[in-house]
């Protein structure tokens, strides 16, 4: 079986005999199929699909990862994960086998990010309580795990831009620390349109979030998810079904934010991962 590594997203490619467009014999198919196929390595912040026998159970950092009936599975890789990491797989017919991964370090350069509110860097008590309040919803609504594989589309810009913020880099707003960047920042003029970079359905929306501003959350199957933040208006409500490329909202400079521009997150249930990876998988 061929495959082929981008930026830590494994793809796949059935081997073909003679110009055939099918396999020339039998139990080809079967020896495929009976295959565990991950990677050997990935990048922090990647998305990874591997394939393991349709019907296997896969655990990994805790969890059983749902399986397609094709045999495809996905996780994310955290921004601090060091590696490296176990996949088991237990197949249809008994047998077990562990994948294991290695993580590649990269760098995370720092960022300085002035002229942000400051009662958005130290809010007060009732403003701290607010902001928790209002992030536990977006973390409830990137639990979901349906039997959906939009994540497996090649997935499209939402906006076209300039990135003015990368995925994972340490950032000190108004001079204090903060947390890694937790998604690509992508400048455009407010009310540019936002399209959906793959298909999925509308789990979050919510205009007016103390530090995000207008927020939203697109769920693309098996824990995968995407988020929007700062819009200057969103276009969709929770529940609805997105295809690939629907503007769903507009760019803005809502909540904390300095300028318009878009913040684009991706999230593996609660691991954060980087879009910018996600997209290269496409090249």
């Amino acid at each position: 079986m061929r495959s082929m590594l981008l930026s830590g997203v494994l793809l796949f490619a059935a081997p073909l005999f003679a110009g055939q467009g099918v396999l020339a014999q039998d139990g080809i198919a079967d020896l495929i199929d009976n295959r565990v196929v991950f990677p050997a390595s990935a990048s922090q912040g990647a998305m990874v699909i591997g394939k393991v026998p349709a019907g296997s159970r896969v655990r990994h950092a805790g969890r059983d990862l749902r399986v397609s009936g094709y045999g495809s599975v996905v996780f994310g890789i955290g921004r601090d994960e060091t590696g490296p990491l176990q996949v088991q797989v237990r197949r249809p017919d008994g047998s077990e086998e562990t994948a294991v991964i290695e993580v590649a370090a990269r760098d995370w350069p720092l960022e300085r990010v002035n002229g942000v509110p400051p009662k958005t860097v130290n809010p007060p008590p009732a403003i701290a309580e607010r902001i928790a309040r209002e992030q536990a919803r977006v973390t409830e609504a990137r639990q979901r795990d349906d039997n959906r594989t939009d994540f497996a589309q090649t997935f499209l810009w939402p906006v076209q831009g300039r990135i003015s913020g990368r995925f994972g880099n340490a950032r000190v707003y108004n001079g204090q620390p903060g947390a890694g960047h937790s998604g690509m920042d992508i400048a455009a003029p407010t009310g540019t349109p936002v399209k959906a970079p793959a298909a999925g359905i509308v789990t979050f929306a919510d205009p007016g979030l103390y530090l995000t501003g207008g927020t939203l959350v697109l769920d693309h199957g098996f824990g995968i998810s995407s988020n929007f933040l700062h819009l200057s208006r969103i276009d969709v409500k929770v529940g609805d079904r997105i295809a690939q490329g629907q503007v769903i909202a507009a760019v803005g400079a809502t909540g904390r934010a300095t300028g318009p521009h878009l913040h684009w997150g991706m999230n593996w249930f609660d691991t954060r991962i980087d879009p910018l990876l996600v997209l290269e998988r496409g090249k």
